[in-house]
């Protein structure tokens, strides 16, 4: 974003801007404006000498085309003097928003007198006071990318696009400049696919560390989807380019999506697309009509992932017209309801010509049911098919799955808040586990924070410790938790090194940060037994739940130590840097780093924390792990055949783009694995740190190093990994 010198008080407005951590904030705004006076305007990117050449033919067509002069609003407008630039150019029936009052007023005193028709109106970009279809060209200069702070997700970035397709009349053209960050991009396109024509521009800049672009999308009045087109050549965008490389990843990707949809492959509808029609008039109901979709957005306080359903036979006696089934967390990933066989069982036994299927996660364990119903209840009601009874439409929920439950042990943790440790029993016992379910009931113990209490912290099985002793203690060669097996699966990638370790008798050094229940910790100190293994936790409890109620023990192999997690591996850092220096002046030739408590730097550094504060989106792990600063620290850490994992959970596209972005950033290769086909909330990453590695299509071979690595009493462990092996794709 370019800014221009000015005066003292343009200085400190500039610097304030520099520590401005809310975009999103009318206070912060507010401020910033009244420190820089109504005559030092601040441009957003591209000036007027690089965006008239581009800009002006755009609009001059649409007035060309338009009855009349041509409306144009400008969204979240500050104090730039671009309205001012297109007013001197010809174009007087200009309408200026911005949340800031300051600005307004400003702008309005600045432009009375030389440009008396400029129309400057205090509002919300997220709910404009606006008529539908009442402009012919909505012109965006940074405001998007001003709400798409990654901390505060999608919602109010999703809000303002509908609000600019609302004002936008047929035929009329949204302009975005915009930086063209991944996440933003993300947002964009998907939000103008069907009836959209999207076209990109580059824009020439004076300074060359920065580029400006211009997506265009001109509402048709079909709902056909076409291909984003680009007005410049996309190989020209260099592989060291970051924002070019961005910008042509995120065109190829949209529009392959678009061709296979196109070609009749399945999409993940909006709600928004829907209500265009193209799955077909909704008021109706269709034999055995299936759409998957997002509900969310303008005016909703949450996000959902939902399936319409329409019974497969409508001559059927039904008691509900039309129904919503709400499916919990803990449950989605069951058959009955991930799988469409199961999806139509359902259907079947809720007696509902049309049923909406809705699956909730961790984004929504803070609601209540009612705070859930209100939120989907307006939304629900566009969805349902047209009925002349005006019948209320029914909530239905699966259970939480689980037949008993026992509190074993709550604490109150000065760090934590409130812990419970609980044991229970599930309704139908995990799939790899059905030949034990045969004679009794399986039993799990839980650890749960009640500050998330939709996220299960730890689970273990409990088998009998004796059979000839009804005492139950828990298994340690069974990892219950899919992202634990999603993890180890993950050392695939460095299978090579772990068969060379181990065929030489060297311990592969691993630190786990973030204890739990220390379940992860005691299975690679099992099943690996050529790893040393350290934990670091900072909450004391912690430790003592782990032991006396997980079955946690320290050995010479498993360490924990209570710290600060990114203290530990900056003082790992640290270490490593002193060892290099002494070794530089005449060292023994010994040239392995240690940490501060006398370990050498880890091989394998794992990250399984969960955020304290999730009101931004992560979940997991607490945003200071994902921080640029101590990503660097990390991979200054780790040897060069070493692995950082980290176990993302989030709802938000934007956090989860910007996490990826950011390792992809300073790790040399980039893996993910998302852990269930419908589930895009729980992702785990692996960075490398050599620029040698392993491609996809050797991983088959790897996996085959690694499950003979695994000393697995239970068979259906070591295969739950291997088979996890499978979805490990490369992103960089």
């Amino acid at each position: 974003m370019g800014k221009k010198k000015g005066n003292k008080a343009a200085a400190s407005s500039d610097d304030f801007l520099q520590t401005l951590e809310d975009f999103t904030s009318k206070e912060n705004w507010d401020k910033f404006f009244t420190l820089r006076g109504n005559d030092n305007s601040f441009e957003w990117y591209a000036e007027w000498p690089q965006l008239r050449d581009s800009l002006l033919p755009l609009l001059q067509d649409s007035s060309s085309s338009s009855s009349g002069s041509l409306q144009i609003l400008v969204p979240g407008c500050g104090n730039s003097r671009l309205t001012e630039h297109l007013y001197d150019a010809g174009f007087r029936d200009i309408t200026n928003v911005d949340f800031s009052k300051v600005v307004i007023s400003d702008m309005l005193r600045r432009n009375i007198r030389t440009r008396p028709e400029l129309r400057w109106r205090v509002m919300d970009i997220t709910k404009m006071q606006l008529a539908d279809e009442s402009f012919d060209t909505v012109l965006d200069k940074g405001a998007l990318d001003a709400l798409m702070e990654p901390e505060v997700g999608t919602k109010l970035g999703t809000q303002y696009l509908s609000e600019a397709k609302r004002v936008l009349k047929p035929g009329g053209k949204f302009i975005c400049l915009t930086l063209a960050e991944s996440h933003v991009l993300a947002l964009l396109f998907s939000r103008f696919r069907f009836g959209w024509k999207m076209n990109v521009h580059s824009i020439a800049q004076k300074r060359s560390d920065l580029k400006t672009y211009m997506v265009v999308a001109e509402k048709e009045n079909s709902v056909l989807l076409h291909e984003i087109t680009s007005a410049f050549n996309l190989l020209s965008l260099g592989r060291n380019d970051s924002q070019g490389s961005g910008m042509r990843e995120a065109l190829e990707s949209e529009n392959q999506i678009r061709r296979d949809c196109n070609n009749g492959s399945d999409l993940l509808y909006s709600h928004e697309d829907l209500k265009l029609g193209i799955k077909g008039d909704l008021a109706e109901l269709t034999e055995g009509r299936r759409i998957k979709f997002t509900l969310g957005g303008q005016g909703s306080n949450f996000s959902y992932r939902a399936v319409l359903l329409d019974a497969q036979k409508q001559t059927e006696p039904f008691v509900y017209h039309c129904g919503v089934f709400l499916v919990p967390k803990t449950r989605a990933h069951e058959w009955l309801f991930c799988s469409e066989e199961g999806q139509w069982q359902v259907v079947e036994s809720s007696q509902a010509a049309r049923l909406i299927m809705v699956f909730l996660d961790s984004s929504h364990s803070g609601a209540t049911m009612e705070d859930i119903q209100n939120d989907l209840s307006p939304m629900v009601t566009q969805l349902a098919p047209r009925n002349d009874d005006e019948a209320r439409i029914p909530y239905m929920m699966a259970s939480d799955g689980i037949k008993k439950r026992d509190t074993v042990h709550e604490v109150t943790s000065p760090m934590t808040g409130k812990v419970v440790v609980e044991d229970v029993v599930y309704e139908s016992a995990p799939s790899n586990l059905e030949d034990l379910s045969t004679s009794s009931d399986l039993a799990f113990r839980r650890l749960v924070f009640k500050r998330t209490e939709g996220l299960i912290q730890s689970e273990a099985l409990l088998v009998e410790d004796e059979p000839s002793r009804p005492l139950m203690r828990v298994s340690h060669d069974y990892l219950a938790s899919s992202y634990h097996t999603g993890i180890i699966s993950g050392f695939t990638l460095v299978s090579s090194y772990l068969k060379k370790a181990e065929s030489c008798g060297t311990m592969v050094k691993t630190v786990v940060i973030g204890l739990g229940a220390g379940l992860l910790p005691m299975f690679l100190h099992g099943c690996l037994p050529f790893f040393s293994n350290e934990a670091v936790e900072l909450d004391p409890v912690m430790l003592s739940v782990g032991k006396d109620y997980f079955g946690f023990t320290q050995t010479d192999r498993l360490k924990v130590h209570i710290a600060d997690g990114i203290k530990f591996i900056r003082d790992i850092t640290n270490s490593e840097a002193s060892s290099e220096e002494s070794s530089n002046v005449g060292s023994n030739g010994d040239s392995t780093a240690h940490n501060t408590q006398g370990g050498i730097c880890p091989d394998i550094l794992i990250i399984d924390v969960d955020s304290a504060d999730s009101s931004g989106g992560l979940t997991c792990p607490a945003s200071d792990f994902i921080e640029e600063t101590f990503l660097l620290s990390v991979k200054q850490a780790l040897p060069q055949h070493g692995l950082f994992i980290v176990n993302l959970v989030t709802r938000s596209q934007s956090v989860k783009d910007m996490v990826v972005s950011r390792m992809k950033k300073v790790f040399d290769h980039l893996f993910g694995l998302q852990l269930e086909e419908e589930d895009d909330v729980n992702v785990v990453l692996f960075g490398l740190c050599s620029e040698s590695v392993i491609s996809e299509n050797d991983i088959p071979e790897s996996a085959v190093i690694l499950e003979g690595l695994l000393k697995c009493q239970r068979l259906e462990t070591k295969q739950s990994i291997i088979d996890a092996t499978k979805k490990l794709k490369c992103w960089k």
